[in-house]
């Protein structure tokens, strides 16, 4: 762990040369005092992409990305907190020190690194028998090469062999200092008692990366025929490697899938490296196992598009049915690539040029609804009950979208394809999806005694999502307009007084907390609450500029949305427009703090009444006068509330 004192500093010093950071991926042109480029996260022609030396963020105004030099640096390499803090404290020759461990996380944490370590060694091994040893060069070199694959795709992908004597690796790694503990739990040997062999022996060998690009295991291909031996063979399961949460080549696709916004998912090693030879490098691979939500998961932190690439047997028919539901759970745009019978996307790819490749793609990719209709209609034909069950089959796939309104266009679209009463539809999805929540109900509420499930600790700096703040999904936010226009105040002028004038006055900051503290007016977003907390946390002073506060925050999603709150200096409200001038908010703080305050409570009031009176409906449908009497002298008051508040505001009507 690092201490807090050597992030800031590495935050601080990295931010204030976040155009040095930033250079290092993206070729940078001075605009005024900001610099402009192309954007390394979606593919552009035009640059969007903005660093701004003097507040110490970027921001893309394509594709909405923005934040410090932290969170660029773990963007783009898909780094955690702490290694991308380690890689800017090496950037900038700051010594990071961490902290002790407790001797249970020292020993995870050395055997975890000693097993990397061996991983690494062992994929040097293997690497280097294929070209420098005359087994590896005739028998493991000379296959990829009649398999079409370059040298560069061989470097590439680190492809090795591994030799066909029974202990070599085994012997060789000893020999080196790697301890036999190790070797058996990376699953590189097999030990039983006194005996000792290679897993791998006689095969080549396809490294597998983390998303840092570090071996973490490695997938075997067995070159003789032997009916009693797998063809394949993948490195157990062990501390550094799980395989339903890892993708063959995510490593070396995960930039292209960010810049194209789509990855193409296939089933096998080889379809990964005839595709990077075809010059598409947005592609992965389930490396043989079914896929996982785990994997999905992964995908999703670099793109929403997927496109699923199948042989066109019948186990690629039935496979592709069984990943279409998995990929729509976790809310994915998913596309269906059914490759003609007999071919596999490894000799597709083969026969093609990129741009043969890439066409043929974009012209026979299917959305999922109307793939499945069309698989499912040729096996119903005209047979009544089975297109009963291939319309069911449909609407439960529907069902599980997560999006109201994705859910409904595929509604419309299966109405039209099958020819269905949309509404009938409707009631179907419906009806699933409130089935699931009461099974989702039953099972996530505990039985009576037993205790709430405890929450694991989170370690300081690992990133939270807004979800994961608040443990749920976050609902609609009807203020979030005057939210963040409140919030951007606080982030741009926090630590400054809101009348200058007065001898003693109470900043920005602290003005904003009280007046929402007291009035007890929290977000339906937990980010934003999240925000309002840490700076009440810190005292909100005049001593530390709120900017500085947030953007070198050590809690990425709060410079992140620091940097997206200031990242567009004109982005500003209908309510500047009344003064005319835009430039110079800070100037009117006095006025136009107390009226963004005052404008949220004025609409949060809004939002009461329009409950209070729907609810007052309910009751004159029941008959309760008692309650209905309640309700009413609620109202009132409210209403009073709300002229008083219109009448600060000046009279102004506010939509």
């Amino acid at each position: 762990m690092i201490d807090q004192v050597t992030v800031d500093k590495v935050l601080e010093t990295a931010n204030s040369q976040i155009v040095e950071v930033v250079s290092d991926y993206v070729t940078l042109r001075r605009r005024g005092i900001n610099f402009l480029g192309n954007c390394p996260f979606h593919n552009e022609k035009t640059p969007s992409f903005t660093v701004s030396p003097h507040k110490g963020i970027f921001k893309c105004f394509g594709c909405g990305e923005g934040g410090n030099a932290l969170n660029f640096v773990m963007k783009h390499d898909q780094l955690s907190f702490v290694d991308a803090i380690k890689y800017l404290g090496k950037k900038f020759n700051i010594h990071i020190e961490e902290e002790e461990y407790s001797p249970e996380q020292l020993k995870q944490k050395n055997e975890r690194e000693s097993m990397l370590v061996l991983s690494e060694f062992a994929g040097q091994y293997f690497s280097k028998n294929l070209t420098e040893t005359d087994e590896g060069k005739s028998v493991g070199l000379s296959y990829f090469r009649s398999r079409g694959f370059r040298d560069d795709i061989i470097d590439k992908f680190q492809l090795g062999y591994s030799p066909e004597m029974r202990d070599a690796l085994t012997k060789e790694a000893q020999k080196q200092g790697y301890k036999l503990e190790y070797l058996e739990k990376t699953g590189l040997s097999v030990v039983r008692d006194s005996y000792q062999a290679d897993r791998f022996r006689g095969r080549v060998m396809f490294p597998i990366h983390s998303l840092a690009g570090k071996v973490i295991a490695f997938g075997g291909r067995i070159l003789k025929n032997d009916k009693k031996t797998a063809k394949y063979l993948n490195s157990p399961e062990s501390e550094i490697y799980h395989k339903s949460r890892v993708l063959y080549g995510i490593y070396h696709a995960k930039q292209e899938v960010t810049r194209k916004d789509r990855c193409y998912l296939v089933e096998g090693y080889t379809d990964v490296l005839s595709f990077h030879q075809a010059g598409i490098s947005n592609v992965v691979a389930s490396s043989g196992t079914a896929l996982t939500s785990d994997q999905i998961r992964l995908i999703a932190r670099f793109t929403k598009n997927i496109t699923i690439i199948y042989d066109g047997d019948p186990a690629g028919l039935k496979a592709s049915l069984r990943g279409i539901d998995l990929v729509l759970a976790e809310g994915m745009n998913v596309k269906i690539l059914l490759l003609p019978d007999g071919e596999d996307p490894d000799t597709f790819a083969k026969e093609r040029s990129e741009e043969q490749l890439t066409d043929y793609i974009e012209k026979h990719q299917q959305d999922f609804i109307k793939f499945k209709t069309s698989l499912l209609l040729a096996d119903a034909q005209n047979d009544p009950i089975k297109k009963a069950q291939l319309i069911q089959d449909i609407v439960r796939s529907i069902s599980i979208i997560p999006d109201t309104i994705t859910r409904s266009v595929y509604v419309k679209e299966c109405s039209t394809l099958l020819k269905v009463d949309e509404r009938v539809l409707m009631q179907e999805t419906g009806k699933l999806q409130q089935k699931k929540q009461e099974e989702d109900f039953r099972r996530n509420t505990p039985r009576p005694g037993t205790p709430p499930p405890q929450q694991a600790p989170v370690s300081a700096g690992a990133q939270q999502s807004p979800t994961q703040v608040a443990g749920q999904s976050t609902p609609s936010n009807p203020l979030e307009l005057e939210e963040r226009e409140i919030l951007r105040f606080m982030v741009k002028f926090g630590e400054r007084p809101v009348n200058p004038q007065e001898e003693e006055s109470v900043t920005v900051g602290q003005y904003i907390l009280h007046e929402l503290k007291q009035d007890d007016l929290l977000s339906a977003n937990p980010l934003y609450n999240k925000m309002m907390e840490a700076y009440d946390a810190s005292g909100a002073n005049a001593q530390t500029p709120a900017l500085k506060f947030f953007v070198n925050n050590s809690d990425p999603d709060l410079s992140k949305l620091a940097s997206d709150l200031i990242g567009k200096e004109h982005d500003l409200s209908r309510i500047h427009n009344k003064f005319g001038v835009v430039t110079h908010a800070e100037e009117k703080l006095a006025e136009l703090v107390p009226k963004i305050v005052m404008e949220l409570k004025w609409k949060k009031v809004k939002f009461v009444i329009r409950e209070k009176r729907q609810q007052l409906q309910q009751l004159e449908v029941s008959g309760n006068m008692e309650e209905m009497m309640e309700v009413m002298q609620e109202l009132t008051t409210w209403q009073q509330v709300l002229a008083h508040i219109s009448k600060e505001l000046g009279g102004r009507t506010i939509v």
